[in-house]
C-alpha cells in the first residue's frame, strides 16, 4: 500500500474527505488493476521446449484454473536446440533474473543448474510428492549430491526397431545384428543398422549407453575423476565395427535422428536404434512398410548382461530467482501430474515418468511398445552427472568422431585425459 499512499495527496485536507478520496483512489486503482481478475494473479512464467502438440499449453492453462485463483501459468517457449534452451537460461540466471519460476532442464543440466545455486532443492512435502510413483532412474537425473533439484516431468529412452519381413526375430546382442546385416547384404536386401553417429549429443548417448550396458561408466560414483577402463574399450570397439560393416549407412558420420528416422522409412535399412517418436512417423510418411514394422529393447553388448540405454527427458525446476517459490514448486507439481503426463504422452508421444500410466488401458494402445520403454527405463542408465557435462560430452563425441576411425584404446585414453582436465577445470575444450 506504500505505492498507493505515495500516490495520493494525503495533507492539507480535512481528515473526512482525505477518508472519502482514498476510498475512491483505491477503489478506481484496483479496478484498474483488475483487482479480482486474472492480472491481479501472481504470474508464473514456465520455460521449457516448444511444443507442437498443444499439450504444454493445456497443461498450463489446466493447472492455471485448478489453482483456485492463486496464479496464472504462463508458457514460455525456448528456442528449438537443446544449446539455445540451456544458453538463454544460463544467462538470465546469471544475471539473477527473477521473471523465471519453473525452469524445464534437460536431464543433464540439473548439477550444473545446481552446483551454480541457480534452481532450489526440493525437501519435506514437495519431496515426497515429487517422488511418489516416479520412475527411479528419471529421478537420478534431478539429484545432485543426494539432493532433489527438479521433478521429472518426461522421460526418454531408445529402442531396437526392426523389420519383421526381413527379420522375423530381433536380434538380442550388436554382435547378433550385425551377423544378421551381414546375412541380409549378401542376399541383396535392405540390411542397414540406423544410428546417431554424427559428432553431437547423440554419438554421446550411443558411446553411454554401450559402455553402461558393458558393466561401466564414464564417471565413477562422486563424479570426481574419469571410471572408463575395459568397459569402455569394448563400447568404442562395438561402434567402430559396426562402422567398418555393411551395417553402415554411408551417411552414419553425418546422421542423427532424423535422418535415421527418414532411411528407415525409406526401405533402405533393417535395423534402426532410435526413440518411439519413429512409430506414429513410420505409419502416417509408410504404411506399407508399417505392417512390418516391430520393436525390441535396446541391444545388450554381453548375452548375459542386461542392456541399459541412456535415458532423455525434461525435469521441472524452480528459479533460485522466483518472486513466488512456494508457487512455482505447487504448480511444478500439478504440470507433471497423471492427468497431464498421460496427455503429454498421447499427444506429443512424450513417456512418462510415473510408474502407474504404464498400466493405464488409453496409453498401453496408444503405445502397444510401453512394455518395452518400460523394461528399458527400469534398468536404463543416466549421463554422467556433472555441472562439468557439456565439457564431458564434447570431449567423447569429438574423440569418437567419426566412428569408422576409432581407436578403441588410444581413444579411450584419451577421453580419460580430456575429461580429467574438465572436471579440474584445466585444459581447452576441443
Amino acid at each position: 500500500m506504500e505505492r498507493l499512499h505515495a500516490r495520493c495527496g494525503r495533507h492539507g485536507r480535512p481528515r473526512r474527505a482525505r477518508a472519502l478520496l482514498a476510498l475512491t483512489v483505491l477503489a478506481s486503482t484496483l479496478a484498474a488493476c483488475g483487482g479480482d481478475g486474472e492480472s491481479s494473479r501472481p504470474t508464473l512464467n514456465w520455460y521449457n521446449f516448444p511444443d507442437d502438440s498443444g499439450a504444454l499449453q493445456e497443461a498450463a492453462d489446466r493447472c492455471s484454473r485448478e489453482s483456485g485463483g492463486r496464479y496464472r501459468i504462463v508458457y514460455n517457449k525456448l528456442p528449438r536446440a537443446a544449446d539455445g534452451q540451456r544458453q538463454q537460461m544460463v544467462r538470465r540466471l546469471a544475471a539473477e533474473d527473477d521473471s523465471l519460476d519453473i525452469l524445464g532442464l534437460d536431464v543433464t543440466w540439473a548439477a550444473e543448474f545446481a552446483e551454480a545455486r541457480w534452481i532450489k532443492e526440493w525437501t519435506g512435502e514437495n519431496k515426497r510428492r515429487a517422488t511418489e510413483g516416479t520412475l527411479d532412474v528419471p529421478i537420478q537425473t534431478a539429484t545432485w549430491k543426494g539432493k532433489l533439484y527438479a521433478v521429472p516431468y518426461n522421460t526418454n529412452v531408445q529402442l531396437l526397431w526392426y523389420r519383421k519381413d526381413l527379420v522375423p526375430k530381433p536380434p538380442t546382442t550388436w554382435a547378433e545384428m550385425l551377423d544378421m546385416s551381414r546375412d541380409l547384404a549378401r542376399q541383396g536386401k535392405p540390411h542397414y543398422a540406423e544410428i546417431q553417429g554424427a559428432q553431437y549429443e547423440g554419438l554421446t548417448v550411443w558411446f553411454n549407453s554401450l559402455i553402461n550396458s558393458a558393466g561401466g561408466t564414464i564417471l565413477n560414483p562422486s563424479a570426481t575423476d574419469p571410471s572408463l577402463g575395459p568397459p569402455a574399450v569394448k563400447a568404442a570397439s562395438i561402434m567402430r565395427d559396426l562402422a567398418r560393416s555393411p551395417a553402415a549407412d554411408p551417411s552414419l558420420p553425418n546422421q542423427m535422428e532424423d535422418q535415421n528416422r527418414l532411411a528407415m522409412e525409406s526401405g533402405v535399412a533393417a535395423f534402426e536404434i532410435n526413440y518411439p517418436f519413429v512409430h506414429p512417423s513410420m505409419k502416417s510418411n509408410n504404411p506399407t512398410l508399417f505392417e512390418n514394422f516391430r520393436w525390441a529393447v535396446y541391444p545388450r553388448v554381453d548375452a548375459d548382461r542386461p542392456s541399459r540405454p541412456t535415458i532423455g527427458g525434461i525435469d521441472l525446476a524452480v528459479s533460485a530467482y522466483s518472486r513466488h517459490p512456494d508457487l512455482a514448486f505447487d504448480a511444478a507439481l500439478c504440470l507433471r501430474d497423471r492427468e497431464n503426463q498421460l496427455n503429454a504422452a498421447l499427444k506429443g508421444g512424450l513417456p512418462p515418468t510415473l510408474r502407474a500410466l504404464y498400466d493405464e488401458p488409453e496409453f498401453r494402445k496408444e503405445y502397444p511398445f510401453s512394455k518395452e520403454v518400460l523394461t528399458s527405463l527400469e534398468s536404463a542408465s543416466v549421463r554422467p552427472l556433472t555441472p562439468a557435462y557439456q565439457n564431458v560430452s564434447i570431449a567423447v563425441s569429438h574423440t569418437l568422431s567419426p566412428p569408422s576411425g576409432i581407436r578403441p584404446e588410444s581413444d579411450v585414453s584419451t577421453i580419460r585425459e580430456q575429461i580429467g582436465e574438465a572436471l579440474r577445470s584445466e585444459g581447452v575444450i576441443p
